[in-house]
């Protein structure tokens, strides 16, 4: 395996004043599968206050030390150098009743989460992999480390972090880990929302629909206003499948951008609640766009996500259903209230819930309304009073004044992304002279 320079140096350090030092965990399992690492942990068998003294010439991070961990700054980043330790039971599924120092690398990756994870890397003393994780890895498995129900309960989030392993590095989780990820799902209600956020904000840009279908009772442990769309028959002509299947096709379908993942994953989340069957037997859901931006916006405060993040989505998904059409009035429009971002944003969801009916095409549905807000992005087309060839100054030679310039702004305005005059200083002043004043 592969150590750069600043990592091989730390560990040569350690082993040079007689302890045991490995690099450990991710590092290890990415090298293994011919990916770069992104940061490297190393584990050793010296105390903290020994690694300190190891290298008391450079510049230290200490503030994990009571934990076992001491960061050394290098020309490569902070490396950061934990005991090997082993840990007490686990009384609220995250914190263990006491941690121990230990002498042996076994004891140390016996206390990780999944066999992939639990193995290390000397560049003198070679592979320490005593669950197994190398083969694990070679047949694309995800197995838990010992009890797979212990390990749960030690720390639940392990339950969202296995599905993350699996989809990001195409794992199928064993029999006895997928079957304890799914039985103790509900023990995630203990965690801190900000971390269930967090691994769901890594999760959602690699999943597929197959990976949330096969994951929904983990997802729907974290977001329980997802399991009504289970199975749901939306008894409706215009879609072919149930309606957490058609979400999941949605989700997969969107670009992966934080905002339209969620806004995908929450989009229809409000249907349940608004289904209607009328005579001849056919489903309805009048209003569930609002009521499932109502939804989305509870669900992340509740996740603690981001402001803007959610604010984001919740306008996507309130105005999902709000016509995108190959009209450039229309679009200008559009343009204007919502700004290119959000228009683009809403576009290409519209196409994925669209594509994800499974009976209509969102490329049909949607053909040239791309090309039409390039081309009046290219074009610089005028969509906010800032914009107009004319301001206040102007306005107020004509003798406009107090408020109603902003009146007679907000009007050309209007009738500029109408296009019913052009966007130029004289036309405007024109019109303001002859129509408005």
């Amino acid at each position: 395996m592969y150590l750069p320079d600043y990592v091989s140096r730390c560990i040569q350090a350690l082993e040079e004043a007689g302890f045991a030092a490995y690099a450990v965990g991710g590092c290890v399992r990415d090298a293994c599968l011919g990916l770069t690492p992104h940061d490297y942990d190393l584990c050793t068998a010296a105390l903290p206050e020994q690694t300190e003294a190891v290298f008391a010439g450079e510049k230290l991070v200490l503030a994990g030390k009571k934990h076992g961990t001491v960061g050394v700054v290098t020309d490569g980043g902070v490396v950061e150098i934990t005991t090997f330790r082993t840990e007490g039971d686990y009384l609220d599924n995250r914190h263990p009743q006491w941690v121990e120092f230990v002498s042996e690398i076994e004891k140390d990756l016996a206390r990780r989460d999944f066999t992939v994870n639990a193995m290390a890397y000397s560049p003198s003393r070679g592979f320490a992999d005593p669950f197994g994780g190398r083969e694990d890895l070679a047949n694309k498995v995800l197995r838990a480390v010992g009890d797979p129900a212990a390990r749960f309960q030690e720390d639940s989030l392990r339950i969202l972090r296995g599905v993350r392993f699996a989809v990001k590095y195409s794992l199928k989780p064993e029999e006895a880990t997928e079957s304890a990820m799914f039985s103790l799902a509900p023990l995630m209600d203990n965690l801190a929302r900000e971390r269930v956020f967090d691994e769901l904000c890594r999760l959602l840009p690699l999943v597929t629909a197959d990976d949330l279908l096969r994951f929904a009772p983990v997802l729907g442990a974290v977001i329980p206003e997802l399991q009504p769309t289970f199975g749901f028959d939306q008894k409706c002509r215009h879609h072919a499948y149930d309606l957490f299947t058609h979400i999941a096709r949605v989700t997969e379908n969107v670009p992966a951008d934080l905002s339209l993942r969620w806004a995908a994953l929450l989009h229809d989340v409000g249907k349940p609640g608004c289904f209607t069957l009328d005579e001849q037997g056919q489903g309805h859901f009048y209003g569930h766009a609002q009521v499932s931006a109502e939804l989305a916006d509870s669900i992340l405060r509740r996740l603690k996500a981001p402001t803007a993040l959610r604010e984001r989505v919740v306008f996507l998904i309130d105005k999902h259903m709000t016509p995108l059409e190959a009209d450039r009035k229309l679009l200008r429009r559009r343009l204007a209230q919502y700004g290119a971002e959000a228009t683009e944003q809403l576009l290409a969801l519209q196409i994925a819930d669209t594509d994800a009916t499974g009976v209509s095409s969102g490329g049909e549905r949607f053909a040239g309304v791309g090309e039409i807000l390039a081309q009046l992005q290219a074009e610089d087309a005028c969509l906010t009073i800032r914009d107009l060839a004319i301001d206040g100054h102007d306005l107020m030679a004509l003798g406009i004044t107090g408020r109603q310039i902003g009146i007679t702004q907000k009007r050309l305005l209007e009738l500029v992304l109408e296009e019913r005059i052009p966007n130029e200083k004289e036309a405007l002043l024109n019109f303001a002279m002859e129509e408005l004043i």
